[in-house]
């Protein structure tokens, strides 16, 4: 895994949602060896760790990265207090990203909360084959849903309280289009993926699944984000900043 730090100027900002923002930095030399479902490691200012921030999409052309995160702590709000035209120290590109492979097949894209942004920058690739299910608490959460449907996917919202498009869990809406999907793509909470896992393994569609997880170094040094997963037929620990933060479904071992 190659990696570099740099100062990246903020050269856009907005606050779609309360507690979330989404920056564009300028990050050229980023921006062309980054892939979809990577991340970045961000130095926050009077802080000894870093925060990953995942890249929600990577523009090569104008040298620009999209991060979209969510206020968790006080390391993530302060970094919210950033301004317009500030910069701030990226470690990046860090982790293993999503394997593409044919973009004529049909994807299904699957996100909950916050783990919605990583998946924008693989779906673009796949355009009007792709079918994105977004799920949020309820409608004045729903964040990106603009941008998939601008890059000619089709779309659905999926709310915990029916405010807004399903009422239920992005896992029941999923199995909807199961039948005319070639290949899963998801990100969001354990107890999501997990639900996710068994309709895969149901209708046996190869999956890709971004885990989240609390980091410290972000590139394999410590144990601070070590998950279970199966190599070879044997159950070891891997690290999702470097093993991952993507693995296929199949190699995660779900834990009761």
């Amino acid at each position: 895994m190659k990696y570099d730090t740099m100062q990246c100027e903020i050269i856009y900002k907005k606050q779609p949602v309360p507690g979330v923002h989404d920056w564009i930095v300028d990050a050229e030399d980023f921006a062309r060896a980054a892939k979809p479902g990577q991340f970045v490691h961000v130095l926050v200012p009077g802080k000894t760790l870093r925060r990953p921030i995942s890249i929600c999409d990577i523009d090569a052309e104008n040298g620009t990265l999209r991060l979209v995160f969510q206020e968790r702590g006080e390391g993530t709000e302060l970094l919210g207090q950033k301004h317009l035209g500030d910069f701030i120290d990226l470690l990046a590109p860090l982790g293993t990203g999503f394997t593409l492979g044919d973009t004529n097949r049909s994807a299904l894209f699957v996100g909950g909360g916050i783990g919605v942004p990583p998946l924008l920058a693989a779906a673009k690739e796949f355009g009007s084959n792709a079918t994105v299910i977004l799920g949020f608490r309820n409608k004045d959460s729903v964040i990106l849903a603009r941008d998939f449907a601008l890059a000619g996917c089709r779309v659905f919202i999926a709310t915990d309280d029916g405010s807004m498009g399903f009422h239920g869990t992005v896992a029941d809406c999923a199995r909807q289009y199961a039948e005319e999907t070639d290949v899963l793509f998801a990100c969001g909470p354990k107890p999501m993926l997990k639900a996710l896992n068994e309709l895969v393994q149901e209708k046996k569609i190869p999956a890709q699944f971004s885990l989240e997880e609390r980091m410290a170094c972000g590139v394999g040094a410590c144990l601070g984000c070590a998950c279970k997963i199966k190599r070879d037929g044997k159950e070891m620990y891997g690290h999702v900043c470097k093993d991952g933060p993507v693995f296929d479904s199949r190699s995660i071992v779900w834990e009761e």
